[in-house]
Order: C-alpha cells, then sequence, then structure tokens
C-alpha cells in the first residue's frame, strides 16, 4: 500500500483504513512511508480542530505512535491554547495528558473506525494523565466517517 501524492480527501482515507486489511496497514506503518503518513495526520489536525468544542480549555497533549521501525515510537504534542491547535514535534512542554498506542490502533482512531473508549477498555491504548481530557479529545476535531 502506497501513500498517493497530492491532495488527500479525508473521508476516502478513513473508507481505505475501514477497508484495507490490518496486516497491510501494519505493514504500511513499518515501512519508509510511516513517517509521510503521521507528517499528514498531524499536519492537518489543525484544519480538523474545533476550537467551540474546547472552550477555554489550554492543555498539553502527547501521542506516541509506538512500535517505529528501527525501536521506540513517533512523539507529536498538540497544544490546545486560546482557541487554537498547534502541532510540536519534537514535544517542548510538560504533558496534560499522554496517549500510547500501536500504529493501525491509531490510523482507525484518526479516522474515525475505531473508538477511544474502546481501545482503551481492551488495553490498545494507554493514556496517562488526564483520563477526562483525553476522554473528550475527539470531540475537539472534525473526524471523516468511512
Amino acid at each position: 500500500m502506497s501513500v498517493p501524492a497530492g491532495p488527500i480527501d479525508p473521508a476516502e482515507i478513513a473508507r481505505v483504513i475501514n477497508q484495507v486489511p490490518d496486516s497491510d496497514l501494519e505493514a504500511l506503518m513499518a515501512s519508509d512511508q510511516r513517517e509521510n503518513v503521521l507528517n499528514e495526520i498531524f499536519g492537518r489536525m489543525a484544519e480538523h480542530f474545533r476550537p467551540d468544542q474546547a472552550g477555554s480549555l489550554d492543555a498539553v497533549v502527547h501521542f506516541k505512535v509506538l512500535d517505529r521501525p528501527g525501536g521506540g515510537y513517533d512523539h507529536r504534542e498538540l497544544v490546545v491554547e486560546g482557541g487554537r491547535l498547534t502541532v510540536v514535534e519534537p514535544p517542548q512542554r510538560e504533558p496534560t495528558v499522554t496517549i500510547k498506542v500501536k500504529p493501525v490502533d491509531f490510523l482507525k482512531l484518526v479516522t474515525g473506525n475505531a473508538s477511544g473508549p474502546v481501545l482503551f477498555m481492551r488495553g490498545r491504548l494507554k493514556i496517562d494523565g488526564d483520563l477526562v481530557l483525553a476522554s473528550r479529545l475527539t470531540s475537539f476535531f472534525t473526524i471523516p466517517s468511512s
């Protein structure tokens, strides 16, 4: 599976993620395309941010996408402040909450093909810090549906 160049329709990506077997998604996220995929997703988060849902929240969210090829994880920081969202790499602030998730579950979560609470209850998503904030995160974004 390759990542197409040019504009990408979020709803189409959500549909593809829903239909592609997990083994293919795992192969994608273990390939040299992983960084491109993560950059595309995190790079679009500000576009899909819903400041009306975040209100006056000031928070720092760290995402750790686990199982990076060669070891470790990819680490991104979302700063919600003053009704705006900024993505920072590498992270610079102490997090309000840290979310640790495997790559396929991350893809499914951000495309609306998996529920954060369900992933958490199944032990597939780990949360350190503010659980209430973590439970509200998806409401801060317009998430495409498949």
